[in-house]
């Protein structure tokens, strides 16, 4: 019976070692420049450029068929060739459209997509019937077959990546430049149409290399999950590409890695089944599940992050709320009496109460809550901050009387003390609010 196989020997073994290293160089390749596309708004050219490719593809198998029956050897690299010229074809269509024709982006990347696969496909089923073996292999391109990569691929990819990298070190300011403000970049006298230029070609050779190890329909993926994962952790671009190559690299080897282990694991648990995991759509499955991750655990853009701000400001609010109510009535209340005054739910209430102890701002005695001192300088605060906001809406802003008290039920949760500051210096620490009604001094 097979045993799992370690990670090691993916990097040892000589059946596995070609299809894991060039899967990880091609991934850290189109990662770099799925970067740049990410920051030009343009996620979606790398689904319109793999389906371009595909009519090439299916062309250059016409012409192996009729002219390299002898030369197997070659047949990759006319592949390649085909696939090359037809996504510049497709790259240049877009470009047309968009600015001779006055053609949106996404209409234009629609297009192209729509009508180079239906080309390609029109160009495959003659071959499904004329050249039956030759059909049988293009349909690796459509979904990739990285584990029949030889050693020539580790070299392919390990140049692409070389040049890639250089290019990213190299202009790097020029890429920043260009892609948060380009009409700026022009005026620095930048060359800004060749860098252009040269960016869409390495993301054409980018696309065109990748689709042997993911395929056509994949190979977009690859161009939107590790740059979409990387924009979760970090707002600087050199970290962005960073990350961006570190998820690439890592999606690589763990999309080989469970592509043989797991297809090993099932033959052992359900043999009946005769399951293979191919490569390349578990390649691309790991990136995405390493930018869901990121989506919902990131730091600081998380879901996770996001919702506990959320609820962490909604208790602040709660507690806020509260200690007002209980300054301006000037009597303890019991817990049943807070809940049913702010239609709070009694575990919530709970945390809140907890929380408010736990802050010095309120004490128990005989089963009633009132507020310490601590707490009546708190609530002195929070109304002072409310008036403060009225006054401002209603002297400098032509708010009628009675419709600042909203507003100012909002702010006083988020004013800083150095905008209460300058409320203060700008309405000339007022004394009275547009309801004739005291503000309390800045120390509580």
């Amino acid at each position: 019976m097979n045993k799992l196989i370690p990670f090691w020997e993916f990097f040892t073994d000589p059946v596995l070692q070609a299809s894991t290293i060039s899967s990880m160089l091609m991934c850290l390749a189109s990662s770099i420049m799925a970067v740049i596309v990410f920051i030009k708004r343009r996620s979606l050219i790398g689904e319109a450029l793999s389906h371009a490719t595909y009519p090439g593809i299916a062309l250059s198998v016409l012409m192996c068929a009729g002219l390299f029956t002898k030369a197997p050897g070659v047949f990759p690299f006319v592949l390649l060739i085909g696939a090359l010229i037809s996504s510049l074809l497709g790259m240049r269509l877009i470009t047309f459209m968009e600015e001779k024709l006055s053609v949106k982006s996404d209409s234009a990347l629609c297009f192209v997509l729509s009508t180079f696969l239906g080309f390609g496909v029109f160009f495959a089923s003659r071959l499904q019937f004329s050249h039956p073996i030759w059909f049988q292999k293009i349909q690796m391109f459509l979904y990739g077959q990285a584990a029949t990569m030889l050693s020539i691929h580790v070299i392919l990819y390990a140049i692409l990546t070389l040049i890639i990298a250089l290019f990213v070190v190299f202009l790097f300011y020029q890429i920043q430049a260009i892609g948060f403000d380009k009409m700026y970049t022009k005026v620095l006298g930048l060359r800004v149409n060749l860098i252009e230029s040269l960016t869409l070609i390495l993301i054409v050779i980018a696309v065109v290399i990748g689709i042997r190890s993911v395929g056509v329909v994949l190979m977009s993926g690859m161009l939107i999950a590790p740059a979409a994962a990387a924009r979760q952790l970090t707002n600087n671009l050199s970290k962005m590409f960073l990350f961006s190559g570190l998820f690439g690299v890592i999606s690589g080897f763990l999309g080989n890695y469970f592509s043989v282990n797991l297809s090993i694991y099932l033959m052992q648990v359900r043999p009946l089944w005769r399951v293979s995991l191919p490569t390349g759509p578990m390649i691309l499955i790991v990136a995405a599940c390493i930018t869901f991750l990121c989506l919902i655990l990131a730091p600081n853009r998380g879901l996770v992050t996001r919702l506990y701000r959320r609820q962490k400001f909604q208790l602040k609010v709660l507690r806020e709320n509260i200690l007002k109510e209980m300054y301006k009535t000037g009597s303890g209340q019991s817990f049943i009496q807070l809940g049913r005054r702010h239609r709070i739910f009694a575990p919530i209430l709970l945390i809140v109460v907890c929380l408010m102890r736990l802050q010095g701002w309120i004490s128990k005695e005989n089963k009633l809550y009132i507020l310490s001192d601590k707490g009546t300088k708190k609530a002195c605060r929070i109304i002072r901050l409310h008036r403060l906001w009225e006054v401002y809406l209603y002297t400098h802003l032509g708010y009628l009387a009675e419709n600042v008290h909203k507003s100012a039920e909002e702010m006083e949760h988020i004013i800083t003390p150095n905008l209460e500051k300058k409320l203060s210096q700008l309405l000339k620490d007022p004394k009275l609010d547009p309801h004739d009604q005291i503000i309390p001094a800045g120390d509580g």
